[in-house]
């Protein structure tokens, strides 16, 4: 396993609290790999923090500098002030497959834009300074057509790639869904080319 290959993801979940200003900002860090899963953690932010005025949030979904989604949300706050701040820190810190939750209660003072872009700022720089992160190796999914005599092999080569047979679909021949590692997709590509099998990327 190639170690330039890896990247840090979160091995659980932070919590970090910071005031400003009489201002309470409770950031959430959390491992998310879809879409989906960033959003329902945003969501029990909101059910643990019903009080608070704003929810904003970022994620990065995939490897740090070549992501296969980010977004972001100010959930109120002015705009730019608080979604793009924590996104920007998650960016600088390099962490895939990460959600960033800041829940803000007023204290009644308004911090004005920079002030606001420091505050969400400052609270994911407190959760993602102190969450623990693994590393993870990218990977890549592939569709492999062939016949049936070609199931059995597919499977083993999953197996030695140290990858993971995701779903076989039958008709007059076989459809192999497959997740490997990225380092090993030419080991695989090479392997389908002998045998002649159609190699598609699915991501």
């Amino acid at each position: 396993m190639n170690d330039a290959a890896l990247y840090p993801v979160p091995a659980s979940t932070g919590r970090a609290e910071t005031e400003v200003r009489k201002s309470r900002f409770i950031a959430v860090a959390a491992r998310a790999e879809t879409r989906e899963e960033a959003l329902a953690v945003v969501e029990e932010a909101r059910v643990a923090h019903p009080e608070a005025r704003h929810h904003c949030w970022a994620y990065v979904l995939g490897e740090p500098g070549a992501a296969t989604s980010a977004a972001m949300n100010d959930d109120g706050e002015p705009s730019g002030t608080a979604g793009r701040p924590i996104l920007s820190v998650i960016e600088h810190k390099g962490i895939g497959d990460v959600v960033v939750v800041v829940s803000r209660y007023f204290g009644g003072v308004k911090l004005g834009a920079g002030g606001l872009v420091r505050a969400y700022a400052g609270a994911a720089e407190a959760v993602l300074s102190e969450l623990p992160v693994t590393q993870r190796e990218p990977v890549v999914t592939l569709s492999l057509s062939g016949g049936f005599a070609d199931e059995q092999p597919l499977r083993h080569e999953a197996d030695q790639l140290g990858g993971s047979v995701d779903e076989v679909r039958y008709g007059d021949g076989i459809e192999v869904i497959m997740t490997i590692p990225s380092a090993a997709r030419e080991t695989l590509v090479a392997m389908c080319q002998a045998r002649q099998l159609e190699v598609v990327e699915l991501g």
